[in-house]
């Protein structure tokens, strides 16, 4: 018999490039907004324009395909809509970097030259991500492609700024920021970055003017007191009680600065319980500055050196080295009380990792508390968005309630630019989306635009309808929007998830998405993050030319447990892979056999087998818990179900009790029935696993089609119809049936292991079955079983007297006895050297695990999941044991 067109082996890589060049050809992915079909909407989360595709995006994405291709399956109007962001600094640093090695400066060729540089970076190598989620199967609507630079999107992102501009929502002022000064520009909170770091605190005397003492001040950063302005204690703290109100004199400047009084920002218990303020270098400071009306002085300039306010003696050092020579100096001036060791968070910027300053200056931000208040209203009254995993919404909440304005301003080149113009003529200030050369005041053009750009995540943040042609009403916008879920990582949960919900409320007065996918953090063996610099983030391309797109997709979800972190390592990939070939087997053999074409199969009581019925059954199962499985988006679950069933159910029972029947032309009744009852299955089976498994899916339906009697026959297995168990094909009475037979099975096949009998040797089973159906049963299957077992069955008459044969093995099932005799299978002696050496090294290990368990100091030290393993350890080999003895015991009877 023919292969029917399947190869004797699985190569993905033809395979891969031939179905998706047919998908984009074909235009399967391509959603209309006029089918009247209900909408099912994903915006994908939009990959820098600078990055490659790493593990984490394949997480990502390949669960946003999952339930994209299941929802057109299930006939909804599924639109995945693709794009990538502009990442102002990553962009901006890796073309100054490209322009670095030709030798030019970006300041030598000014802003308008620079950001066409960009462009044509962008035109060149910002497609490599996208051209990367093809290759893994993303089924995007890439005509609908969008980036967060277009015409359009820019105009939204311009029309958003001054409406909140007008609403009072954004505004203009002097406030502590977070400065990189290697990316020379501001951040926000969020992309701070706190670590803990060893540090060192430092008790420095500041003297009174009036010599009749002194005030000790703990600091982390002793370069900043050059910035000092007063010194504040608890007003209620009996040490400094009457010296609020005095004047200090600070060190290495000279200046006189005030002691003040503060219950609410000072700590009496941190440190000596005084503190130097320094309003223009620390976010408290600053605030405290502004109650007691203290000065404000920058004592850095923006690459972190210190400036002239510094005073000469450190003016133009870098921030930590003139650390050392002002800790230098104050040792050499007997100001330094003593120097404590200091555990703390330090700020770290994310994008280069450089210690963050807190410094004064003067950006734009958006007040965060009226749009967070709309959020917890929507929390609280429908329970909007819903988070899976549940628990993320506790975070959410707590960032809600403790929100602070948003920096929005960045001092970069590339981005959206802020609308805003300044008249050096009348100071008037213009802020609009029409570009001005004059202003709308005393009509000179004198004028000049803002400088900075907006922050990356503020044209993000409109993502979900600027996309869709938002301000525009657009029929996408209408039909599409709101999307239906957001599949994204907790790490950017308040970077991009809440200021979709906030513009999406805001602006479109409703919010953006119902539901909140967060994926797993990816790290490797050892349970370390994934990354570059420690040489263990794999090559998800090399990946994918190793096992293939589908193995790599389906590992990735059976190694995702519901809210757990994922341990990648490359062998994992291999169950991934393995299981493709598996379904490639399988199909080639059910496709050996067949020869016509079969109608569709409706009910199990078209059959006569009880294996018919039973897999049918499974099948059933297997789609009803599938479906609810995607519905809760429990990912793993569906790929260990579609696993099981598989190859468990389907391959390693079904397949092999069926291969009699299809070679035997004597009963073409019951051979028809096989051939049609696997065809059936695998093709339901193909439709459950293409969310998962598109490509080798779409290859074997493509085979599988030919043989089934359809009308108006779909292109391709994405336009098929999702599986639904209309219940006519469960059979519950086949379930039980088949369940016994195969613990038979299962506990004959363990006797062979057990006594380590070759494959190649045929055991004799002696079964006594006191029930009449179950004898029935089993003698009706006494073909099956003995091509499962590899034995010879054979069933007691009814009353016969249940008398072990000699040097046998014996088990109890369901009330049915069965005797193995072991002596024409095993050397006697050979078997009791093996079992016994074997018990001794069991025992061995069940001292050592009870050792462990019984040492009160691992009990109560090791990780809960370290003591459970041992724990699971210890029943395994207490269980082991016990086997071993019973065995033994057998065999030593006869000795």
């Amino acid at each position: 018999m023919s292969e029917k067109g399947l190869a004797p082996q699985y190569d993905p890589r033809p395979v891969e490039h031939k179905w998706y060049s047919f998908w984009l050809k074909n235009d399967l992915f391509r959603a209309n907004p006029d089918t009247g079909r209900p909408p099912f909407t994903i915006v994908i989360p939009p990959p820098n324009v600078t990055g490659i595709l790493h593990i984490g995006h394949i997480l990502n994405n390949t669960v946003q395909d999952i339930l994209i291709r299941w929802k057109r399956m299930q006939g909804y109007e599924a639109l995945w809509m693709p794009g990538t962001d502009h990442a102002g600094i990553a962009t901006q640093v890796v073309v100054e970097k490209m322009l670095a090695g030709r030798g030019i400066q970006k300041k030598e060729i000014g802003r308008d030259r620079f950001i066409r540089e960009v462009w044509e970076w962008r035109e060149q190598y910002g497609g490599t991500i996208i051209e990367q989620l093809k290759r893994l199967g993303a089924s995007c609507d890439w005509p609908r492609e969008r980036f967060t630079m277009d015409e359009g999107l820019s105009k939204a992102v311009l029309k958003v700024f001054v409406e909140l501009y007008d609403k009072g929502i954004i505004y203009r002022g002097y406030r502590i920021i977070n400065w990189c000064p290697r990316c020379n520009t501001a951040l926000s909170n969020e992309e701070a970055i706190p670590r803990e770091e060893n540090g060192s605190l430092w008790v420095i005397d500041y003297p009174l003017k009036d010599g009749t003492g002194k005030v000790s001040i703990a600091t982390t950063r002793p370069e900043t007191m050059l910035g000092d302005t007063g010194v504040a204690v608890h007003p209620d703290d009996p040490r400094y009680t009457g010296l609020i109100g005095k004047t200090l004199e600070l060190p290495l400047v000279g200046r006189e600065i005030p002691v003040v009084g503060d219950a609410e920002l000072v700590d009496p218990e941190f440190g000596t319980g005084a503190v130097k303020v320094t309003p223009a270098h620390d976010p408290n400071d600053f605030v405290m500055g502004q109650k007691h009306n203290l000065p404000q002085i920058l004592i850095m300039d923006e690459l972190g050196k210190m400036n002239e306010n510094a005073g000469t003696d450190y003016e133009g050092m870098e921030r930590f080295e003139a650390r050392e020579k002002i800790v230098k100096d104050l040792e050499e001036k007997g100001l330094i009380v003593r120097v404590e060791h200091h555990t703390h968070a330090v700020p770290h910027c994310q994008r280069c990792d450089t210690i963050l300053e807190p410094y004064l200056s003067r950006q734009w931000f958006a007040r965060m508390k009226p749009l967070a208040d709309r959020l917890l209203k929507a929390l609280d009254a429908d329970g909007i968005p819903s988070f899976t995993p549940e628990h993320w919404v506790k975070t959410y909440r707590h960032w809600l309630e403790n929100i602070e304005d948003w920096c929005i301003s960045r001092q970069l080149w590339w981005g959206h630019r802020i609308p805003v113009w300044y008249c050096d003529d009348c100071d008037h200030v213009y802020v609009g989306t029409d570009r001005r050369t004059d202003c709308p005041e005393c009509n000179s053009r004198n004028i000049r635009q803002d400088e900075d750009v907006l922050d990356t995540w503020f044209s993000s943040a409109l993502w979900p309808f600027s996309t869709m042609g938002w301000p525009e009403e657009t029929e996408d916008l209408k039909y599409f929007y709101p999307t239906s879920v957001l599949v994204t990582g907790h790490d950017i949960l308040f970077f991009w998830v809440a200021r979709m919900m906030m513009m999406g409320y805001e602006l479109m007065g409703e919010r953006p998405f119902d539901d909140v996918y967060l994926t797993s953090l990816v790290r490797d063996a050892k349970g370390r993050k994934l990354s570059k610099s420690l040489g263990n983030s794999p090559d998800p391309i090399h990946i994918m030319d190793t096992y293939g797109s589908d193995g790599l997709r389906m590992a990735m979800m059976l190694m995702a447990p519901h809210g757990q972190d994922i341990l990648y390592a490359d062998e994992r990939m291999e169950t991934g892979r393995n299981f493709a070939n598996k379904l490639w087997n399988a199909a080639r053999f059910v496709l050996m056999h067949q020869e016509e074409k079969f109608s569709a199969i409706h009910s199990s009581s078209e059959l006569s087998d009880r294996w018919d019925c039973w897999i049918l059954h499974r099948l059933g199962q297997t789609i009803q818990n599938v479906t609810e499985a995607l519905d809760r988006y429990a990912f793993h679950e569906t790929a260990r179900l579609l696993y099981d069933f598989l190859w468990h159910d389907y391959c390693d029972w079904y397949l092999e009790v069926i291969k009699p029947r299809l070679f035997n032309e004597s009963d073409m009744e019951s051979r028809d029935d096989a051939r049609r009852v696997s065809l059936h299955v695998l093709e339901q089976t193909l439709r459950l696993l293409h969310p998962i498994m598109p490509f080798i899916s779409e290859e074997i339906w493509q085979q599988l089609r030919n043989y089934f009697k359809t009308e108006g026959a779909q292109i391709s297995i994405m336009k098929c119809e999702w599986p639904t168990d209309t219940g006519n094909i469960a059979n519950e009475i086949a379930e039980g049936e088949i369940r016994l037979l195969q613990q038979l099975t299962g506990a004959i096949r363990e006797v062979r292991a057990d006594f380590s009998v070759p494959p190649s040797k045929r055991m004799q089973v002696i079964c006594h079955v006191p029930d009449p159906e179950m004898r029935t049963l089993i003698m009706d299957a006494e073909s099956n079983l003995s091509n499962l077992a590899t034995a010879e069955i054979s069933i007691e008459q009814n009353g016969a007297k249940n008398e072990r044969p000699p040097l046998s093995a014996a088990g109890i099932l369901h009330g049915m006895e069965f005797f193995v005799p072991l002596a024409d299978l095993i050397d006697v002696t050979v078997e009791s050297a093996r079992l016994t050496k074997e018990k001794d090294r069991v025992t061995r290990e069940v001292r050592k695990v009870e050792a462990r368990l019984s040492n009160e100091k691992f009990v109560t030290k090791a990780p809960e999941e370290v003591v459970a393993k041992e724990k699971d350890k210890q029943k395994r080999y207490e269980d082991l044991l016990e086997r071993l003895e019973r065995n033994l015991s057998v065999i030593q009877e006869t000795e």
